[in-house]
């Protein structure tokens, strides 16, 4: 799957408000309907995903949507109109108007927007959200009534007939007919898979991504995805790319919906409480690749490799950044039946990190891994781990950044819904001086704390110094650009004098 490129043109703080306030307004006017998963409170990809496993049961087609450019393309006084059916204020909507048509600039040339929402934007999610629910209520309005009727499907003949002879055979007595007449049996549907009064179309839609299952024939799921071309293009002027809108078969086919892969099982042999409870039920399945892609990320040559960006990183931050980039991949993972796939991605992760460090100390992965090895007791047992440990005064916990220790067991209810999304402009910093900058590292003052930084450590080894700072040898020694002080030799420092010595 390869990501979209698009122009993401993020407000400042001060173009910020009005986009806010016409967030929050239009969500407490607009309600979008039960299939959107997107931008919704206590709604997300797990929550979509958890409709299809448990609610699709039978599917023998999935019609997967894919819209050309959707956000690019939202029409203006398509969004317009929509909008103006539950909201009745004419200044609001000219105001909505001005900022869908503001315009942006690059390279300092100013550029017209004639469509679309802008990407980045506070508003634009729920802008969004309100112009694909037009989609939501057509399938919901008019297709699904015209494609779900029956209650159940008929019984299917050839099961009726090999359960009839097996009462025969059991009055008879004759137990070896009876096992051989079961296990025929399993191999036959209970119900008739091509009754033709019996249909059904499930609809689910997350942001731009949505996904059809239908239980019938072909040639009417091809008529399903004909008629939602044609609403889009009339109605509310898009387009669906034909070559990513594709209709597959459940069982022999993936499906690909929000970076799962989704299949109809299918076995006569797998047996729970006396029933073939695998046969039709909808599997989730992390696809390879995705594997494949992420293990890339920390290989070089086809093998794993150390990262330098992060040689001059403290051990502490090292593996913390390791486990929160894999801890994030595995939980969103949880609800594939093949998580344990994600063992490769652990172990090229996990030497990598081995690597790194290693680097970092000029040791071996081996030495690295001796020092750092632990064991972590999980609800699925105790799990190997990396740990480092870092002691703190004043009788409090010392800080633990581990890597591992993440069972890769499927959690049917493993659900994480949409945060609201932490818009944080600080650059990077070292995560230890962080956690524990409580103690000035000149003079080891506790109180009125603050970082110095340097432009690069270039300017540390400036010529035309003889005598040079503690402080500048400290940062020069320790390779940081950051140092963490108490004001008084923060203002020592901007003013050229000696910093205090360390108190007793």
């Amino acid at each position: 799957m390869v990501p979209e490129l698009h122009r993401i043109r993020r407000p400042t703080s001060h173009q910020d408000t009005f986009p806010r306030i016409c967030k929050i307004h239009c969500q407490s006017v607009h309600t979008t309907g039960v299939a959107s998963h997107g931008f919704r409170p206590q709604r997300g990809c797990h929550t979509a995903l958890s409709e299809v496993v448990d609610l699709w049961k039978g599917t023998h087609w999935f019609i997967e949507g894919d819209i050309s450019d959707c956000f690019g393309s939202l029409d203006h006084e398509v969004m317009l109109s929509t909008l103006a059916e539950k909201i009745h204020d004419g200044r609001f909507l000219r105001l909505i108007s001005h900022m869908l048509k503001a315009g942006y600039l690059e390279d300092w040339r100013w550029h017209d927007t004639l469509s679309g929402a802008p990407q980045g934007g506070v508003a634009s999610p729920i802008l969004s959200n309100i112009y694909l629910d037009r989609l939501d209520q057509f399938v919901e309005q008019s297709l699904l009534p015209e494609y779900n009727r029956g209650l159940r499907r008929r019984p299917n003949r050839a099961y009726r007939t090999v359960e009839f002879a097996i009462a025969r055979a059991r009055r008879r007595g004759d137990r070896e007919a009876v096992r051989a007449l079961g296990l025929q049996r399993r191999t036959l549907p209970s119900q008739d898979p091509n009754d033709p009064d019996y249909r059904r179309l499930r609809y689910v839609r997350y942001a731009d991504d949505w996904l059809l299952g239908f239980a019938g024939l072909k040639h009417e799921a091809e008529e399903i995805k004909s008629k939602i071309g044609a609403f889009l293009r009339d109605e509310l002027r898009l387009e669906l790319s034909e070559s990513k809108t594709v209709i597959t078969h459940a069982t022999s086919q993936a499906a690909h919906f929000l970076g799962y892969e989704i299949r109809a099982q299918h076995s006569d042999t797998k047996i729970t409480r006396n029933r073939r409870a695998v046969n039709g039920a909808i599997g989730l399945f992390v696809p390879r690749q995705v594997i494949r892609q992420k293990c890339a990320l920390y290989m070089s040559n086809g093998q794993p490799a150390q990262r330098g960006m992060l040689l001059h990183d403290e051990d502490f931050t090292i593996v913390a950044k390791y486990q929160a980039e894999y801890r994030g991949l595995v939980q969103y993972y949880l609800l594939a039946q093949d998580v344990f796939r994600l063992g490769r991605l652990q172990w090229v992760m996990e030497t990598s990190l081995l690597k790194t460090l290693a680097g970092k100390h000029r040791s071996t992965v081996t030495k690295m891994a001796r020092k750092y090895k632990s064991t972590v007791e999980t609800p699925e047992g105790p799990r190997t781990c990396l740990t480092v440990t870092v002691p703190r005064d004043r009788e409090r916990k010392p800080l633990v950044a581990r890597y591992g220790g993440i069972p890769l067991k499927r959690q049917r209810k493993a659900v994480l819904t949409d945060r609201r999304p932490v818009m944080a402009s600080a650059k990077r910093n070292e995560l230890i001086h962080r956690l524990i900058a409580e103690c000035c590292e000149i003079c080891e003052a506790r109180t009125n704390l603050e970082v110095h930084h340097v432009r690069k450590l270039a300017d540390l080894n400036r010529p035309g110094r003889r005598d040079k700072p503690d402080w500048v040898h400290l940062m020069a020694k320790r390779r940081r650009k950051t140092l963490v002080i108490c004001r008084r030799c923060h203002e020592d420092i901007h003013a050229g004098r000696g910093t205090a010595p360390p108190r007793k």
